[in-house]
């Protein structure tokens, strides 16, 4: 095989590879024609026309993150202070892409930093501090039309850090400070409130219980000596009746009573006690009575 030979042939195999285009998964080519754009690539095998046709840029689908350092910006109330973003976009039309705009990450970078200026303009320092959902929408549909004429959807928009002044900062952490202390004073404060209320409370409680306590019984102790003293009328009612049915009448059973009074008073006791005669002569008959009674009853 002589050296032509083998020239051509590889001259005929960089013809054929340069006919195939294989574009990877998530991206797309830009293929331009004598200069001018012809067609978009997708994933796969693609066939062009060598020495004619050209990738004018490879495009990538995937979503991207842009991380911009910090711009100073200036809030409503006159405060100057750093905020750095991150935004997530991605290519819908990689002609536009190509064609609309030359360098598109720095512009990107530039119109956030105008939009981030405008909103963070229009809003005082607490405001900002405490609204960066609200920045971030502004700031993502305000992007996200202004990149549309170069093929470009604006996902989401993130303030990365908010950096205020030194001073600021400073004043914010003796607030913050301040604030922390009035809030425990004020949980110490309720804590001992709802101390001395519990405690209060049981003290009440424990009073109530007491009287009530008390008061049962002061109500057993009367119900007791009622009963005691229903008993003891129903033992002596019933003592009558026995000797009313042995055949004694009124002033005997008098006499009789009497003598026991004079019995109990005694108790055993060396005492003298002068008993009248008419009683003295009723304790044959008490005797005579009681065995009547004995008799009867058997």
């Amino acid at each position: 095989m002589t050296i032509p030979i083998i020239v051509i042939l590889v001259v005929l195999l960089l013809l054929v590879l340069s006919l195939i285009k294989i574009v990877p998964q998530s991206n797309a080519y830009v293929i331009e024609r004598l200069g001018k754009y012809h067609k978009t690539l997708g994933a796969g095998l693609n066939i062009i026309i060598p020495l004619i046709d050209q990738v004018r840029r490879k495009v990538s689908l995937k979503e991207q993150v842009a991380d911009f350092p910090p711009q100073p910006v200036i809030t409503k109330d006159n405060v100057t202070m750093q905020i750095d973003t991150v935004v997530y976009y991605r290519v819908m039309d990689p002609k536009m892409y190509t064609y609309g705009v030359e360098n598109p990450v720095f512009a990107i970078e530039n119109i956030t930093a105008t939009t981030l200026r405008n909103v963070i303009g229009a809003m005082e320092l607490d405001e900002t501090l405490t609204s960066r959902d609200a920045i971030n929408t502004k700031m993502r549909d305000a992007i996200d039309e202004a990149t549309d004429p170069w093929g470009i959807k604006v996902n989401r928009v993130e303030l990365k850090n908010i950096m205020p002044p030194a001073a600021i900062q400073q004043a914010m952490e003796k607030q913050m400070k301040a604030e922390r202390e009035r809030r425990e004073a004020i949980l110490i404060a309720e804590g001992e409130k709802k101390s001395a209320i519990l405690k209060a409370e049981g003290e009440k409680e424990s009073a109530v219980l007491r009287a009530e306590a008390q008061k049962i019984e002061l109500v057993k102790e009367a119900e007791g000596h009622s009963e005691s003293i229903r008993l003891h009328k129903e033992a002596e009612a019933y003592g009558v009746q026995k000797l009313l049915d042995a055949g004694l009448n009124s002033d005997q059973i008098v006499a009789l009573r009497s003598l026991d009074s004079f019995e109990r008073a005694a108790d055993g006791k060396s005492t003298k006690i002068i008993i009248p005669s008419e009683i003295q002569g009723l304790a044959g008959l008490a005797t005579g009575v009681i065995e009547a009674a004995k008799n009867k009853s058997s």
